[in-house]
Parts: structure tokens; sequence; C-alpha cells
């Protein structure tokens, strides 16, 4: 599906998308998409090495979506990573993956956009309540078993731990990613002095995917309205237009 709604964007554009689908939702829904699309976050990123345990995984996405963040970076050394929907509860959706195949390629690509690249690792001497978030930030999380590789260490600028109190040396992943990303988040909103930082060519290719997500049958109504505009003898067909949003909608948040 979203193969097909990539295709779309870039064969009509993501104005001639949004004008076709957007009289298919409600004003509710598309309210809600620009209030959520305000609040993306793209200068604060996960990297996540190796996962491979799929509820993990899962946890993570949903977690940085829930937070806001636009992008999630998943390296894969040894093990593909699959999340299971069941966890993920569509967050999945509406999150941004990058793949990579090792930490140091992702840094770089990273550390080019101007990112600061950090990994987590016990006793480090910075912490999520001291590192700089005057610039963007990553942070490099390692897998369920060993940790970050010596690949992925030597990749990062710095080490950043996250305070623990208890008897416990380390939290479970997605846990970490969770507890990390929302600290680094909430300190970057309030040096940016606003919720979302995404350029507005970003927003709107985005706003054109997620209005199509919410849509069954998106992509026939987009290409029927293309086609209407250009041959006036082809008709919408019975779901498109204002009196069908119901129809169309889907059943998700």
């Amino acid at each position: 599906m979203s193969d097909e709604i990539d295709r779309l964007i870039e064969v009509h554009g993501h104005a001639r998308v949004l004008e076709a689908l957007l009289p298919c939702l409600s004003d509710d829904r598309i309210a809600r998409i620009d209030e959520v699309l305000d609040a993306r976050l793209d200068s604060v990123t996960a990297i996540v090495e190796d996962v491979y345990d799929p509820h993990n995984a899962a946890a993570a996405i949903r977690s940085c979506e829930g937070l806001g963040v636009h992008t999630l970076h998943v390296v894969e050394r040894e093990h593909t990573f699959a999340a299971s929907k069941g966890v993920t509860i569509g967050g999945h959706r509406w999150m941004q993956l990058a793949r990579w195949p090792q930490v140091a390629d992702c840094a770089a690509a990273l550390r080019a956009r101007g990112y600061t690249v950090w990994g987590t690792l016990p006793g480090a001497a910075q912490s999520i309540e001291t590192i700089d978030v005057s610039r963007p930030v990553a942070v490099v999380f390692g897998n369920e078993r060993v940790g970050m590789s010596e690949e992925a260490i030597a990749a990062c600028d710095g080490a950043v731990g996250i305070p623990m109190f208890g008897m416990s040396q380390s939290f479970n992943l997605s846990v970490s990613v969770a507890l990390v990303m929302n600290r680094l988040t909430t300190r970057r909103r309030a040096l940016l002095g606003a919720v979302g930082d995404l350029p507005a060519e970003v927003k709107d290719r985005l706003r054109a995917r997620w209005v199509a997500l919410k849509i069954r049958g998106a992509a026939s109504i987009v290409e029927r309205a293309v086609s209407a505009a250009t041959r006036p003898d082809v008709a919408l067909g019975p779901q498109s237009g204002e009196n069908s949003r119901e129809t169309v909608e889907l059943d998700e948040s």
C-alpha cells in the first residue's frame, strides 16, 4: 500500500493527491492529521542496532511514533528488523523507517546533516539530562544480547547514559528507547520553542501520504480524479466526492 501511495505522490505530486482525497475525509480527521504533523520532530532520532526480538522492535516504533519522532533508523548487520504489528498498534504506519547495513553508514549520513551521534553505554560521563540539544541529536541503542557493537561505539561522537537509581544496571531495549527519546524530545522542543520542526516540503508530502493511508481505495480515487480532470467523460464513481466521506474512511485513529 505504501509503495503505491509513494508512487502516486511521485507521479502526480502531493497537491493533486490531496485535491482528490481530502473531500473523502471528515474535518476532524484532517485536523488530527495536521495536529500530529505539526508536532513531528526531525531533529531528535533513534538508531537501533541488530534488534532481533519483534516485540522490542515494535515497542521501539510505538514509543518513537507516540513521542512524535519523525524517523527511526534500523541497522541490520545480522538480523532483519521485523516488528510485531500487534504491538505497534498501527504505529508503524505513521513512522519513517530508514534501514542501514552498518551504524557507521547511518552515523555518517546523519552527521553530514548536522547531527551529533551518541551511543548508549553504562557508566557514560554524559547523561540524557546533560548532552547538548542545541543541535540535532541521534542516539544509538545496541541489541538485546550484547549491547552496542565495537563498530557502533567507534562510529559515535560520544557516550550517553540513562540515570538509574536501583540495583539493575540496564533497562530493556525498548524501555531505553522510550526513556531517552522522551527526555531528549522534551528538551529539544523546549529549546526550539515549538513542538515540531519538519521542513515544509517534507510535511506536505507526508500529509498526502497520511491522508491516503486513511482512505480505502485511495489509489483508485486519485487515478480516477486525474483521469476526470483530463477526460471529462470519465465519471468519478461512487467512492469519491463529498457525499461518500464515511464510506471510504478507515476505522483507525
